[in-house]
């Protein structure tokens, strides 16, 4: 198998410019000439790439969903050692993903109801289990906690590491650290 080094794609660029644009003044705000000069084409040419920038959207915020979901069952089957390993590795890459995709937070955060109810009930659908990935893992490492209650502690994690839009820079390893010491320290407060 190998690893894909090659450059991103053209749509792969749009859908990078089209997040950071989103984010930073609202699905509204921007416009498909502004996405396409972004990326050295014609507004028009993204509809070579995109119906428009609805379908942008929806490809973005169902994308990130299911990017994570596949992670997190990947990092499940092939992290070796047992439940707090697998956990590890879980916040490792959510850390990850909330360092390396800021605008797809925010862009979640601000614009999911402007998705068709088909695509956001998708993006719900695959949320839903990714949470019930990680409650499964929470609650192996702490079995007598409620079920309930793991539910609850998986989410604060996810308020506390998708908070990074929000936080201000520490460079990249001190952030990292303190994200997984406080994610680590949150899950620990089951057996409290």
């Amino acid at each position: 198998m190998t690893t894909r080094t090659d450059a991103p794609t053209r749509r792969e660029q749009i859908l990078k410019e089209a997040a950071r644009l989103f984010a930073a003044r609202g699905f509204h705000g921007v416009g498909v000439d502004e996405i396409g000069a972004a990326v050295g084409i014609s507004g028009p040419g993204l509809y070579r790439h995109f119906a428009g920038k609805d379908a942008m959207l929806a490809e973005l915020l169902v994308g990130i969903s299911g990017r994570l979901l596949d992670g997190g069952k990947r990092r499940v089957a092939e992290t070796g050692g047992g439940p707090q390993d697998v956990l590890s590795a879980l916040i490792d890459g959510h850390i990850d993903f909330a360092l390396d995709d800021r605008p797809l937070i925010t862009l979640h955060d601000r614009e999911l109801d402007r998705l068709r109810d088909s695509d956001r009930k998708l993006v719900r659908q695959l949320q839903r289990q990714y949470v019930e990935l990680w409650v499964g893992v929470v609650r192996e490492i702490h079995p007598t906690a409620p079920e309930a209650e793991a539910r609850v502690a998986v989410h604060a994690v996810f308020g506390l590491l998708n908070s990074t839009p929000h936080l201000g820079s520490l460079g990249r390893p001190a952030t990292e650290a303190l994200l997984r010491r406080l994610a680590h320290g949150a899950f620990a407060a089951l057996s409290g």
